[in-house]
């Protein structure tokens, strides 16, 4: 009704004749408008919404993402949101609250052009259609093209809800380094693996201003050097940096034919990359067993399988639990909850951990070292304080042993031979599992937190019990223990 208003329309005074038309004709009215403003109908799926909201607390971020997964689209309503100023009420990433100015690139002119100027502004070619990307056309306040690529805009201004005006100018890696210097920015889009030099001038506009760079795509290029720049990056020296994966499962608009469509039409040396966002590790992988195959839909187990937990503690890093569940018959362990938070206390974790009933809990060497957050008090007693059932030794093998190695041998025995399984919907699990993997030989110790706790339960899984109470033993006369006194 308020449309009809606005147009002057008054359908239910028209001759029945003309109702068709006017209906019509409002139709096309609201497709225009939601065309025009896109960006008012942007929800994201959980992995975009993580994305986002790390923003809030991290400078530089990476979208590792399955190909198709929407990573362009997330980060085209990401920077439509900054020039704007105009944050929806479900936001809860960085803000600014004056106008910014902003970068967005790709590999090269025209890929920046038909990619990232397309989604953020409109069809290149076609002008009328400016502003049925993410920037509102309302908000558009004017445009300057380039001169040298047909089609391609150079700089955006956009009315910010401030009053002043937000400036966007499209940029990219192939014109070289020198062409990154210069200009100081509150926000740095890459759509694109940049190499390290790109990266490093584009997060050197955004010194001076405190602003914030985040790049979206698909690691086809391996673990290059800006990738290892997130992997290697523990928070605790590097607290500005974060990752978050997608896979192509995590991407609603996907059916399951059309996942197995998508997987079959690529090459074998790409399918992890582009379908699950994981950069090629090669012979560096830890576990190079398909997840597939682990993965299962969440079941109930019976009551006497006997369950163990595992922690591996952190404060900078997360604090990281698992549970296993044990078919003894089978020799099968089942990975059935995890538990991951950085920069909480014992009280905290113990309170969380708790509901998943009276486990016993395996827990790493250095469980036996003091910490000033305990007051002196060793990390394993802060716990048993807080009423977890704290295995009496930290984790070790039944000859006394603590081999890293050994106990990774033992997982990957386990997923090789099919007895060992994990419930699809950890996806934090599964987030590590894909980029676990070695560096010169070692295994890279970031990141690794889920794995850890695995790793540590694993170890201690002859200490799994199960909480079905002993029978009562019979208190009837047995006249055969009689006659035996």
């Amino acid at each position: 009704m308020g449309l009809a208003m606005s147009l002057n329309l008054d359908i239910d005074s028209l001759p029945p004749e003309q109702v068709e038309a006017a209906i019509t004709r409002l139709e096309a009215v609201k497709a225009q408008r939601a065309a025009e403003n896109k960006l008012a109908h942007y929800r994201p799926y959980p992995k975009q919404a993580a994305f986002h909201e790390a923003g809030a607390k991290h400078r530089e971020r990476l979208f590792m993402c399955a190909n198709r997964f929407g990573k362009t689209t997330g980060g085209a309503a990401e920077l439509a949101f900054h020039l704007t100023g105009d944050y929806p009420e479900w936001w809860n990433g960085k803000r600014f609250d004056k106008p910014v100015r902003a970068w967005a690139a790709g590999v090269t002119g025209e890929t920046t052009r038909d990619v990232l100027q397309e989604k953020l502004i409109g069809p290149p070619f076609r002008e009328s259609e400016w502003g049925t990307g993410m920037i509102p056309k309302a908000a558009i306040a004017g445009v300057a093209t380039s001169r040298g690529i047909p089609a391609a805009i150079d700089t955006v201004n956009v009315r910010h809800i401030s009053g002043g005006l937000s400036s966007l100018q499209f940029k990219s890696y192939e014109r070289g380094r020198e062409k990154w210097q210069g200009a100081a920015l509150e926000v740095v889009y890459f759509d694109e693996e940049p190499d390290e030099g790109i990266y490093s001038e584009g997060l050197t506009r955004t010194n001076e201003t405190g602003g914030i760079v985040y790049l979206c795509f698909t690691p086809l290029l391996g673990v290059s050097a800006v990738v290892q720049r997130f992997l290697s990056s523990s928070s605790a020296v590097h607290p500005d940096r974060a990752v978050v994966c997608a896979t192509i499962d995590d991407a609603p608009h996907f059916s399951e034919a059309d996942k197995a469509r998508i997987a079959a039409s690529y090459a074998p040396h790409e399918l992890e990359a582009r379908t699950k966002g994981v950069p090629v590790l090669g012979s560096g992988r830890i576990f190079p067993v398909k997840e597939e195959t682990l993965a299962i839909e969440h079941r109930e187990f019976p009551r006497h399988w006997p369950r163990i937990g595992g922690m591996d503690f952190g404060w900078d890093h997360p604090f990281a639990a698992v549970e296993l569940v044990w078919d003894r018959d089978t020799d099968t362990v089942y990975v059935s909850r995890t538990y991951c938070l950085r920069e909480a206390t014992a009280i905290i974790h113990a309170a969380a951990l708790k509901p998943w009933g009276n486990l016993p809990w395996a827990w790493p060497r250095d469980g036996r070292r003091e910490t000033l957050e305990g007051a002196g008090v060793a990390l394993a007693k802060q716990y048993t304080a807080q009423g977890l059932d704290m295995l009496y030794t930290h984790a070790q093998f039944e000859d006394g042993s603590v081999s890293v190695e050994a106990g990774i041998q033992d997982m990957l025995i386990r997923m090789e031979s099919g007895r060992f399984k994990v419930f699809k919907h950890l996806t934090d699990w599964f987030d590590e599992y894909r980029l676990y993997h070695r560096k010169d030989g070692r295994v890279h110790k970031e990141g690794d937190d889920l794995m850890s706790a695995t790793r540590y339960a694993v170890m201690m899984l002859r200490h799994a019990r199960t909480d079905i109470p002993p029978k009562p033993r019979s208190t009837r006369w047995d006249r055969t223990s009689w006659m035996s006194m």
